[in-house]
């Protein structure tokens, strides 16, 4: 029977394999179930990611017991992740509650700064068998409360990268090259050669946030390059409100939330399967 697991080992089995693991952002019971079941019918691992505000909003509690009978439920590598966390306390306060991974996002802060709080959460969470992810350089848009213009967000500096990684000991490391959350402002232009540098010269998985909107073969670019890990967060959340907002023009007076959230998790889990296929981690289990 099988328990929620650190991302340690399905992301370096994804970079030695060279697919990546995706982390969908997951917000309650429905988007959840979305999720390990399209994971479950393709033989997937997959990451259960919910930023401060969605752990606020459903509680972390909750998450942890409905990851727990997920996990028990399908045989299938299933991970739940802090997403952007930015203090020690709030990531500590989880991992005691049975979180196994985690990022520490102390991007907008100084280098140093950056390295002193990741390897407090590293060392915290090492202890506890949880694995920390952590973000150089900046992403421009917007992640749920967190804001960042696009003439702060900043490329990852590879030689900064190898000494932030040896630094801090973390185990995987989200990098800037040109993605940005939520929906762009025409087609994305990533800077490849930057990518290509980062993951000749660091040994750990590397992370791709913003992977929303970002067409499919750029996607499948940057994994052969060492991305092991990406995150899809926008690209789920519109077509699941499209959904419900359809049922109720067609059905105005409905007031059944299992008629009216099933049109929502079904087209949600349409984007979860192309998604598996285009990280190429279905059957991987």
């Amino acid at each position: 029977m099988r328990e929620i697991v650190s991302t340690k080992d399905i992301l370096i089995n994804a970079r030695k394999g060279r697919y990546a693991v995706p982390a969908f952002n997951i917000h309650n019971l429905e988007t959840i179930q979305a999720v390990v079941e399209v994971a479950a019918e393709m033989k997937s691992p997959v990451i259960l990611a919910g930023t401060p505000s969605t752990i606020d909003y459903a509680g972390g509690d909750y998450i942890v017991a409905i990851a727990q009978a997920a996990a028990k439920k399908y045989d299938i590598p299933i991970a739940i992740h802090l997403d952007h966390f930015e203090t020690f306390d709030e990531i500590k306060k989880y991992i005691d509650m049975g979180f196994k991974s985690s990022m520490i996002d102390a991007s907008h802060e100084l280098f140093k700064e950056n390295i002193k709080l990741t390897k407090e959460v590293v060392d915290y969470a090492h202890s506890k068998g949880a694995t920390v992810e952590a973000e150089l350089g900046r992403l421009g848009g917007q992640e749920d409360d967190l804001v960042v213009d696009a003439k702060d967000a900043a490329f990852t500096d590879p030689d900064s990268a190898v000494e932030f990684v040896k630094l801090t000991g973390v185990d995987s490391l989200a990098v800037a090259i040109g993605t940005a959350h939520g929906l762009y402002h025409g087609e994305p232009k990533l800077d490849f050669d930057r990518l290509e540098k980062i993951g000749q010269i660091l040994d750990i998985p590397l992370v791709l946030h913003g992977a929303s909107d970002v067409p499919d073969e750029m996607v499948k670019r940057a994994i052969t390059y060492g991305i092991s890990k990406v995150n899809v967060a926008t690209d789920l959340k519109i077509p699941f409100s499209d959904a419900v907002k359809k049922y109720f023009i067609e059905n105005p007076d409905a007031n059944d939330p299992r008629k009216y959230m099933t049109p929502g998790k079904n087209a949600m889990k349409e984007i979860i399967r192309h998604k598996i296929l285009v990280m190429g981690s279905a059957n991987r289990a």
